[in-house]
């Protein structure tokens, strides 16, 4: 059975709303005018916004707001049973939305909700291109009932006593949704897609699996925003490449932009931080929690295929979880959410959205704090961006400046945009380790020296013990003169290394750390590659050992303060114990630090580096 799709364009509209709105402009304060005889407390209550922000007027009894459960059809089937795929949803709404009121939707799509299996990971300490074909068996998931009626409770005390309803939806394959996980396969954003539909009136939801009954979403305005963190974040961006109509705002918290820069680094198996040997298959496994255990294993079996941790290769298999390959479809307005210090789902993936949000002028700001995984921007972010983009206030916020900074001192900083507009490219090149300590240098001016400089790999040592050891055969250090004054870095470092191996296949890591005058050093960011994808992370090119060749590749994207007394180092690894594959040790990388260079995003430029280095002499 194929959806009940009304005429194009058709959305849901509410009554007219006789609400008081006052709001801040840049101009000054503007008061819309009220109806003469509307009463100072509207009974039924209705949405009320004061300085632009939506106010609790509507009943915090949860036991008084209309709750309920339905199961959307979707456009596919993607476990091959015959029939469309069936997304289960919950819906909070407050009780005059039976009586006519309208309302927007806030919208939280999981595939967590039900919990997970126990899961085990793909071992990583083998020669790279060689992965094991099996890993250690798990237990078999035994389903149980912890979504139904209710999947969530989220969100909801904040949101409907201001005038949203609240909608749960459990990703495919997930407790009582049909359909099978595919970790970031189109399949899962139209899950996302049928919700939205639904809630335009474009799509039809049961009252329960078995089809018969159907149930209308007539409450609601059609206004749709997602929100939500890591997998529950990057459903809204994956819902918004579609181009659904009725999507019109969303925050990913700590979200994937693209599956591969999630698991996978210019060619190199690279695991998100603390999940070391996970992959597409391994996740999906966890979240397949719905009560048949069976119809999606061959799902998953191709998924296990597919990902390909021989190459490290980006494929059309791939690229169908890049959400940004259809960035041009994304109308919703988009405050990203992202910890600086987020080593699982890393700043790139929030970096690379935010720019083609800007180029494309879809309406963004972005929130960074100094957190690691999570942390939503503040209630009052989040209050006028919902407020204006699915309420229509206008409350200015088009106005505000577009970044929200949360400064190492815990200072919440605003920018006009990021990264910061001030900040322009520094190129340091790297000079040769003099021979008292060992360490090179990082200057403006190249040294004539061409020694070559050594290091092997050994991937049992941590990053964090090769970036603090005075010195050591397993890493190449090069730092600048000592900070005078603070600098601040605002956007994507990259690093250009000239190298030989000794043999045809290594990864490569670099490091950026800050060394302060006193106590350990800190690793502000990192980059990795596969020496094999020197010009592509889709393209495997043999290299000859021992012929020296050049690798560019970017470290994550950071905003970070450097501070005074400190020295800005790049070290240069091959194996990193907590990200990469991890081949037995003796690899030995011959670099050239007089063709080898960092580049740094420095608010101020060279003229701030130069002063402060000026500074600290």
């Amino acid at each position: 059975m194929t959806p009940a799709v009304p005429r194009a364009g058709d959305r849901r509209r509410g009554r007219a709303l006789a609400v008081a709105i006052t709001t801040v402009l840049a101009g000054g304060l503007v008061v819309a005018a009220t109806p003469a005889q509307a009463a100072p407390t509207p009974e039924p209550a209705e949405p009320t916004f004061v300085d632009g922000l939506s106010q609790s007027v509507f009943t915090r009894v949860s036991t008084e707001w209309i709750n309920q459960e339905a199961w959307v059809e979707s456009e596919v089937d993607s476990d091959r049973d015959g029939k469309l795929d069936l997304v289960h949803v919950d819906v909070s709404r407050v009780p005059e939305t039976a009586a006519g009121l309208k309302v927007p939707v806030l919208m939280e799509m999981s595939p967590y909700y039900a919990g997970g299996s126990q899961v085990t990971n793909w071992p990583v300490d083998h020669e790279i291109g060689a992965p094991p074909s099996e890993k250690d068996p798990w237990p078999a998931y035994n389903p149980v009932n912890r979504t139904s009626p209710t999947i969530s409770r989220s969100l909801e005390s904040t949101w409907v006593p201001r005038g949203f309803a609240v909608v749960h939806a459990e990703g495919f394959g997930s407790g009582w949704s049909e359909g099978c996980p595919t970790s970031g396969g189109l399949n899962e954003s139209l899950a996302g897609k049928a919700v939205v539909d639904w809630l335009n009136g474009r799509a039809t939801a049961y009252t329960s699996t078995d089809r018969t009954t159907e149930v209308s979403a007539d409450w609601t305005t059609g206004k749709v925003g997602m929100i939500g963190t890591s997998y529950n974040g990057t459903l809204p961006i994956g819902v918004a490449s579609t181009g659904v109509e009725g999507l019109d705002a969303i925050v990913p918290v700590s979200a994937i932009s693209d599956w591969y820069n999630y698991y996978r680094a210019n060619g190199a198996v690279r695991a998100p931080g603390g999940y070391q040997g996970e992959d597409l298959d391994v996740l999906a496994d966890y979240v397949y929690t719905r009560f048949d255990q069976q119809i999606c294993q061959p799902i998953i079996d191709e998924l296990r295929a597919n990902q390909d941790r021989a190459t490290g290769d980006r494929s059309a298999f791939w690229e169908e979880r890049d959400y940004l390959a259809n960035a041009d479809r994304i109308t919703a307005a988009t405050l990203v959410a992202h910890g600086l210090n987020d080593w699982n789902v890393m700043t790139k993936n929030a970096s690379d959205l935010y720019e083609v949000l800007k180029a494309n002028g879809v309406p963004h700001q972005i929130y960074l704090h100094q957190g690691g995984h999570g942390g939503n921007p503040n209630d009052t972010l989040l209050n006028r961006w919902f407020t204006r983009y699915l309420y229509d206030v206008q409350n200015g916020v088009e106005q505000l400046p577009k970044a929200y900074v949360v400064r190492e001192d815990r200072t919440l900083t605003e920018y006009p945009e990021w990264p910061d507009p001030a900040a322009d490219d520094v190129k340091l090149k790297f000079r040769p380790a003099a021979q008292a300590d060992g360490v090179g240098g990082l200057a403006v001016s190249r040294d004539p020296n061409k020694a070559f400089e050594d290091l092997v790999d050994d991937a049992s040592l941590r990053a964090s013990t090769l970036a603090a050891a005075e010195s050591s055969p397993n890493r190449l250090l090069y730092r600048t003169e000592t900070l005078g004054t603070p600098v601040r870095l605002s956007g994507t470092p990259s690093v250009s290394l000239k190298l030989a191996v000794d043999r045809t296949k290594a990864n490569l890591t670099a490091l950026l750390v800050e060394y302060p005058a006193t106590g350990a050093p800190k690793i502000i960011t990192r980059g990795w590659a596969d020496v094999e994808n020197r010009s592509s992370d889709a393209v495997t090119e043999a290299i000859v050992p021992g012929t020296a060749y050049t690798f560019d590749f970017d470290f994550e994207p950071k905003d970070y303060v450097f501070s005074a007394g400190s020295k800005i180092g790049v070290v240069v690894m091959s194996s990193d114990y907590e990200y990469t594959v991890r081949p037995a040790p003796g690899t030995v990388l011959k670099l050239q630090p007089f063709s080898s260079d960092v580049h740094l995003p420095l608010v101020g430029g060279m003229d701030a580096l130069q002063a402060s280095l000026r500074a600290g002499r």
